[in-house]
């Protein structure tokens, strides 16, 4: 005669398979797999281009059938305000959209995407952030020549030749890094600053805080 098991009895049971799996799972696929599911850098709120009310672009964007290899990292050379603010971040957005299209003559803002003073992450070049979730493509920027097409561009808002970003702004990049480095599979040693490639001061002292940012970086990989 069958014995009725309790439906609790069998959803315990099937927890404890399942925990047990998992832990075999975690032996099998090895102690560096382990730690990389382990330390998965989860997504930074980031506003797209139409969150913060940029225009269409003037021609379409391109975009390349590759993953980019490197991050640059610019400041904007803005004056450095001390509203940090959400709405500022897309008032700032705007700007350099306006700067870049209307000043400079280029399709969409040249940079991929902004972090501005109070931390807060906007796209920047229209596609930029599909690209950057799907992980096997990049739009072409305008921020770095040379790099345009295997880079991907981060503007920091503000000038920093002689003083610091703000925490807030530091933070965020920090975070950022890691998510872009993990989503297209880019080493922490591979974030340089502008002048890296271009005869400029960009990124400021930002550029002396690469090693830092790059061992915090790593750092956040579980590397």
């Amino acid at each position: 005669m069958s014995v009725p098991v309790p439906r609790r009895a069998v959803l315990r049971g099937a927890v404890l398979l399942g925990a047990a799996a998992g832990a075999t799972a975690l032996t099998q696929i090895g102690d560096h797999d382990a730690r990389a599911v382990a330390t998965r850098i989860d997504q930074p709120e980031i506003a797209n281009c139409a969150t913060w009310g940029a225009r269409p672009p003037s021609t379409n964007v391109s975009v390349v059938q590759s993953r980019p290899n490197k991050i640059i990292i610019h400041h904007t050379a803005f004056p450095n305000t001390t509203d940090y603010s959400l709405a500022q971040a897309y008032r700032n957005s705007r700007d350099i959209q306006n700067l870049h299209m209307d000043t400079n003559g280029w399709l969409d803002s040249g940079q991929h995407f902004t972090n501005s003073r109070g931390g807060y992450l906007t796209e920047g070049r229209h596609g930029s952030l599909y690209a950057l979730l799907h992980g096997q493509t990049m739009v072409q920027g305008a921020h770095c020549v040379g790099q345009n097409s295997q880079a991907i561009g981060i503007e920091n808002d503000g000038i920093y030749l002689d003083v610091q970003p703000p925490k807030a702004l530091w933070d965020s990049l920090v975070w950022f890094c890691a998510f872009t480095c993990q989503q297209y599979g880019i080493p922490s040693s591979e974030i340089y600053g502008h002048k890296d490639f271009n005869n400029t001061q960009c990124p400021g002292l930002l550029h002396d805080r690469l090693p830092e940012l790059r061992t915090a970086v790593a750092a956040r990989l579980g590397g």
